[in-house]
């Protein structure tokens, strides 16, 4: 099973959220199972990281800002993620045609995870509901003990 970290879930697991994490650890211990993230998170983070160093005002924050973006660059440089592939392009399309309009980010995320048949990790589930046949959960909620 291919799991695909949306953008927040991307950044609560770099974060190290304990539910995240915890859950994470029992998908990878059942063997077989690949977490990941899209090319669409990447571009997002990097959106994030840009607009810090475009909203600097002092040398200082223009020093602490481009250095974090240039950590984020090399961490990415080092990592995998998945494509927006032909068949993510098509989907995308299609569900467009379809109306389920849900942001152009989310939407190539979830066009991404149903072109490799993957499931998001998301906590928005009010936009990804909206995805035929998306497969989707929630790894920051907290799970009782077993």
């Amino acid at each position: 099973m291919i799991y695909i970290l949306d953008t927040v879930s991307l950044g609560m697991f770099e974060q190290r959220h304990p539910a995240t994490m915890q859950r994470m650890h029992e998908v990878l211990a059942e063997g077989g199972n690949r977490v990941i993230t899209t090319i669409v998170s990447v571009e997002e983070k990097m959106d994030g990281w840009l607009l810090e160093c475009r909203k600097a005002q002092t040398g200082q924050a223009h020093l602490r800002a481009l250095a974090e973006l240039s950590g984020a660059v090399d961490l990415w440089l080092q990592r995998e993620w998945l494509p927006f592939s032909h068949d993510a392009a098509v989907l995308f399309d299609q569900h467009i045609r379809l109306k389920k309009l849900i942001g152009a980010r989310d939407l190539s995320i979830a066009a991404i995870a149903l072109s490799v048949d993957g499931t998001v990790v998301t906590r928005n589930f009010a936009d990804f509901a909206r995805v035929p046949n998306l497969k989707y959960e929630d790894w920051a909620m907290e799970r009782p003990s077993t």
